[in-house]
């Protein structure tokens, strides 16, 4: 069969009003136009749809079979469209981003708070999970967007660095030392544990210099390493930038060691094979527009 939509669309006209002349003035075309849509049809489906009156038309049996599915299915096809429309204009959407706990707390939320004043419409859910995990939520495609602990290196991953940061050691009170890592490795040690990234990125750069840490307390939070320091538990490795409130309150000392850890980076991540949502290339932009200020 040929049938375009056009004649599905015109047909479902002429059947809800019964007047090809009423549905010609509807659709703004003649009503010649219609009558030759309908015999068109009618010809392909070899059935009669309507039978014709002086004064307008009445569906066949066959005519209202078709009518009532043509019908259902216009209005889905409209639903989508419109749906369509709403998610480009962010009228609507959804939008699922996997961070961690301390990106979604320190870096992530402000640009929540941000896209959500301005597309109210956008449904956002945020995934708490490691880096590695939030990784494997990126390749089952559970999730739009993540972000991520660098360095990160996975073919099928997009990664761009979105924040610089720092690794530090930091104490409960005001220490003048310079410490080096072999000398800094035997102090009462507070850090993540092995799972978390930042973690591992600090033991390589440790284990490069021939240094073992072995911690004396792991923790599963960032912000719980503060809390900890605080009770004079011992020296904990922190992210600069995320306890910087800390700093300035002088509640903990950063802890000067030589060589100082290189900075790393906060990413945003997606799947590269994955095209993305109208709403995550708008999250994406608004961090963009944030690096370029």
């Amino acid at each position: 069969m040929n049938i375009k939509l056009e004649q599905y669309k015109i047909f479902n006209e002429a059947a809800a009003t019964q007047s090809f002349s009423i549905a010609s003035r509807n659709l703004y075309i003649t009503q010649s136009a219609v009558s030759q849509a309908i015999n068109a049809l009618e010809k392909e489906l070899q059935t009669q749809l309507f039978i014709r009156h002086p004064k307008g038309v009445t569906l066949t049996n066959e005519g209202m079979l078709l009518y009532r599915n043509i019908n259902e299915a216009l209005s889905i096809i409209t639903s989508a469209e419109n749906q369509l429309v709403n998610y480009q204009t962010l009228n609507e959407g959804e939008l699922t981003i996997g961070a961690g706990d301390t990106l979604s707390k320190h870096f992530v939320l402000p640009y929540i708070t941000q896209f959500h004043e301005l597309y109210p419409g956008v449904n956002i859910k945020v995934v708490n999970r490691t880096s590695m995990e939030t990784i494997d939520l990126l390749k089952s495609g559970q999730i739009d967007l993540g972000f991520l602990n660098m360095p990160i290196h996975e073919e099928t991953i997009e990664v761009k660095p979105c924040l610089q940061i720092h690794d530090i050691f930091v104490s409960h009170y005001p220490n003048q030392k310079t410490y080096t890592y072999k000398e800094l490795a035997q102090l009462p040690l507070i850090m993540l544990e092995t799972t978390a990234n930042s973690r591992r990125y600090v033991d390589n750069v440790f284990a490069k210099e021939g240094v073992l840490l072995t911690p004396n307390i792991e923790l599963g939070a960032h912000d719980l390493l503060i809390d900890f320091v605080t009770s004079n538990l011992g020296i904990a490795c922190v992210t600069q930038e995320f306890v910087s409130q800390a700093i300035d309150n002088h509640e903990v000392y950063p802890i000067a060691i030589q060589p100082p850890i290189k900075a790393r980076h906060i990413g945003y991540a997606y799947l590269k094979r994955r095209t993305l949502s109208p709403a995550c290339l708008k999250f994406i932009e608004l961090i963009q527009d944030q690096l370029t200020t």
